[in-house]
């Protein structure tokens, strides 16, 4: 799907979910912001682990209000990087933004080569070199009536089953969204390899923390 149809697509959803006059003036507000933005925007680049990055915004999502101005650079580099490799990505995000081949699991979004089916339950024959995430594992059983607060340790516990022995798997979480995520990783019940934080400085200005 090209861009042009994914805006469209997006444009026609918000049209029967918000109607007409709600898109004209969301997409007005949107215009003003990115013509400030291209204008008088000081800070362009953010730094991650001494490296700079330029802040990714797109109108799909509104990326410039959220954590995936952040996260879709430094992911999306990180797959570039294992071009050839076996590559899976947890959540339909990156292919909204670019053409993308690896394989993708999404639970509930339906999309051309977007495998529907729950990442407690999805099981491969062949091992992945990569599994990327961005800003997906938070709703795992948090957002699931009933609620489930184990279930993202019962995810990311079959993610790495799903790994070949050098593999590497890389999530982006908002911390503050689901509070038994937030007491996994603080009780060290869910335990990642490296932890690195940024942290909201301004209206989309991140810093390392």
């Amino acid at each position: 799907m090209g861009r042009i149809d994914q805006l469209f697509n997006v444009i026609n959803q918000a049209v029967k979910d918000k109607g007409i006059f709600y898109v004209i003036k969301r997409a007005s507000f949107i215009l003003i912001y990115l013509a400030y933005h291209k204008l008088f925007s000081k800070q362009k680049f953010f730094t991650f682990k001494d490296k700079s990055y330029v802040y990714f915004h797109d109108i799909i999502n509104n990326t410039w209000m959220n954590e995936r101005s952040i996260e879709v650079p430094i992911v999306m580099e990180i797959v570039n990087q294992n071009k050839g490799k076996r590559i899976l990505e947890i959540g339909n995000v990156l292919s909204n933004y670019y053409k993308v081949s690896h394989d993708i699991v999404d639970k509930y979004e339906k999309a051309p080569n977007v495998i529907n089916q729950d990442v407690v339950d999805f099981k491969t024959n062949e091992k992945y070199d990569l599994i990327v995430s961005i800003s997906t594992l938070e709703h795992v059983g948090w957002d699931e009536e009933p609620r489930d607060d184990k279930k993202i340790s019962k995810a990311l516990k079959n993610l790495k089953n799903c790994l070949n022995p050098k593999g590497i798997m890389i999530v982006t979480l908002p911390l503050g969204y689901n509070q038994a995520l937030n007491s996994h990783l603080k009780n060290g019940t869910i335990k990642f390899y490296e932890q690195n934080y940024l942290l909201r400085i301004g209206n989309n200005s991140w810093r390392e923390a």
